[in-house]
């Protein structure tokens, strides 16, 4: 799923809080940024002026105004023209400076947007870069349940009619938290972290058969939520056909294996679901156990590595 965002959006998003005004080109406001093109050449998403390789947002400083003033009216006007050429989602022009008429008349002719912000350009290079870092990031709606569990985020994963809603519900009983109910979404916002959240439609609801949807903030309270949290683990719910037969290595270490999402692989753990098994207590041990894993303890290679020894002892 290819993220997008307009000009307006942006601006929208950033008034307040970095104090933008918009000074000309407001009928660009409809200019759109959308993550294929930050991969078609050199990444730049929000930077100061460059016209090499040329930002999508271009922040335009005390140097950088300066750069311009010294350039003969030739030039300036030709590096004016390659600015506007590049059709940047924006201009911003930092610290409240004066706009040029001539950049200012060249944005409203081209409909190219032209801001004006009191922030330092570090600042707005800062605030820019990162919101829109986060907004274009590759995004991937999974089906299951997403939950923080123990402080990890765990997503609940099986076929339909596996008992995903009904674990997650008797997990919120025991003072776990939900964030997804069926389609939660994860952003790759760094090359080893998933951000997952729930779906504006979605929030707060969770579908149980036989109950039909419930809303788990009026239910349990506003603990019982939470907007977002990064993936750290799948457990994944099966149903075997027949008996599992389960190797010894199986046996000592778990069902064991990974995921890919976007291009992270997830460890994942199977649970098999059959007639008997708390399946909550289960996936509450799964995480406590993957916690342990993430700190280096391993009661397998230890039981391993005790009965290595003990063979040697008995030799």
């Amino acid at each position: 799923m290819n993220a997008s965002i307009s000009a307006r959006d942006l601006f929208d998003q950033q008034e307040e809080r970095l104090g933008l005004r918009w000074m000309a080109g407001q009928r660009g406001e409809h200019r759109v940024l959308e993550a294929v093109e930050t991969v078609a050449r050199r990444p730049s998403l929000a930077g100061y002026l460059n016209i090499i390789y040329p930002n999508k947002v271009q922040i335009l400083g005390t140097e950088e105004l300066a750069w311009l003033d010294a350039l003969d009216a030739r030039q300036r006007w030709e590096t004016i023209e390659k600015i506007i050429q590049f059709r940047p989602l924006a201009m911003v022009i930092s610290k409240s400076q004066p706009c040029p008429e001539d950049l200012r008349a060249a944005a409203e002719e081209s409909d190219t947007p032209l801001w004006c912000s009191p922030r330092r350009g570090h600042e707005l290079f800062n605030h820019l870069q990162y919101h829109l870092a986060r907004k274009l990031a590759p995004r991937l709606t999974v089906h299951g349940v997403f939950m923080e569990i123990y402080s990890i985020g765990v997503l609940i994963t099986g076929e339909s009619g596996a008992g995903k809603s009904e674990l997650a519900l008797e997990l919120v009983t025991r003072g776990h938290r939900l964030v997804a109910d069926d389609a939660p979404e994860f952003t790759q916002i760094a090359p080893d972290v998933l951000d997952g959240a729930c779906p504006d439609l979605l929030q707060d609801l969770l579908e149980v058969r036989g109950l039909g949807i419930l809303n788990v903030r009026q239910m349990f309270g506003d603990t019982a939520v939470k907007r977002n949290k990064y993936l750290r683990l799948i457990v994944h719910l099966k149903k075997p056909q027949v008996e599992p037969q389960t190797s010894g290595m199986e046996r000592l270490i778990g069902d064991l294996g990974s995921r890919r999402l976007l291009d992270l692989d997830v460890p994942m753990i199977t649970l098999p679901v059959m007639a008997g098994r708390n399946l909550a207590v289960l996936t509450e041990a799964a995480a406590r156990a993957h916690i342990l894993r993430i700190k280096g303890v391993d009661p397998a290679a230890a039981f391993m590595a005790r009965h290595s020894h003990f063979l040697e002892r008995a030799e």
